[in-house]
């Protein structure tokens, strides 16, 4: 197996704090920069799984540094470069305590959520009679408040506004902005012969007031794809859709007793099982860049991160 990333302890001069998500580490550097190292890890049912998987950071970073610059005409974003195939270094900016999920098609989360009766989802309604990986009429926008610790919990846009937790004209923005960059997402995806099932972005303030989109854009990680190819055919069927996403990781882990529930205990991932989502997480970034995967050197994986980002950081000096 290739060396992993599943943690960092970098020390940059001007760090004033170092948060770690599920994924990435991000440094603050002296409310100026965010550095954000996209590591192997993955997590599934909001749990970090105890194995990394190999060149999964490097797809993630490579993916959203691409998508973040498809997409700045419509939003300004945060990014100012990308030194090293897991980093992304951008503009301190204070991020808004939601997630903007949205949703073409009615599928994962959603579907189980339907399923049981509900024709709402965070106060948006949805139509009777409908099939698994359907279409919605119009992408549906359901936004989930961003939790330290545990699951994120749905809201609707009344519940958010009520609690003032985005004033009305920025939650008018981001919800515009959401509806564009997905729109571009989908373009691009059916290019490439993929449909953008459902993604979800981050958005925060800069220094300057503005808004910006942050984070990671249209990574397997936040998003999920099928295959263009024979997905009405499947539909009229009523067979499952080929996709391209951590579905297939979420599914694994349900077939073997795990879904996040309190008591129950992670499975182990067996080598075989993690380099397969290593290689569909490759196939995803070939697919949806159209360009060859080419894996960044592993041998001297934390050394070379922080080489990378130290030579960034004394150019802006």
């Amino acid at each position: 197996m290739q060396n992993v990333l599943t943690k960092t302890s970098f020390s940059f001069p001007g760090q004033k704090s170092l948060y770690k998500g599920k994924v990435r580490d991000v440094y603050n550097i002296n409310d100026k920069f965010l550095v954000m190292v996209a590591s192997d890890r993955i997590s599934a049912f909001d749990v970090v799984l105890p194995r990394g998987i190999p060149y999964k950071g490097q797809v993630l970073n490579q993916i959203a540094s691409k998508f973040l610059d498809a997409t700045a005409d419509i939003c300004p974003n945060w990014k100012i470069s990308s030194p090293d195939p897991n980093v992304t270094i951008g503009r301190f900016c204070k991020i808004y305590p939601i997630e903007m999920i949205i949703r073409g098609y009615l599928t994962g989360s959603s579907w189980r959520t339907y399923q049981k009766g509900a024709r709402q989802i965070c106060g948006v309604p949805v139509p009777d009679g409908m099939k698994e990986h359907q279409r919605f009429p119009e992408p549906i926008i359901t936004p989930t408040t961003k939790a330290s610790e545990g699951h994120d919990e749905d809201i609707s846009e009344e519940e958010l506004l009520g609690k003032g937790i985005v004033p009305k004209e920025e939650w008018d923005l981001l919800k515009k902005y959401t509806l564009a960059i997905f729109k571009r997402g989908t373009e691009i995806a059916a290019k490439h012969g993929l449909i953008l099932v459902d993604t979800k972005y981050e958005f925060g303030k800069g220094p300057d007031g503005k808004i910006y989109l942050c984070d990671e854009i249209h990574t397997p990680d936040s998003s999920r794809y099928f295959y263009l190819e024979g997905y009405e055919e499947r539909q009229a069927k009523g067979e499952q859709q080929r996709q391209l996403s951590k579905e297939f990781v979420r599914e694994w882990l349900m077939a073997n007793n795990f879904m996040g529930n309190k008591g129950q205990t992670v499975p182990d991932m067996p080598d075989a099982f993690v380099k397969e989502i290593t290689e569909r997480y490759i196939e995803l970034y070939e697919r949806i860049t159209g360009e060859a995967f080419q894996r960044g050197d592993t041998s001297e994986l934390e050394k070379r991160i922080e080489g990378n980002i130290m030579t960034f950081l004394k150019s802006q000096r």
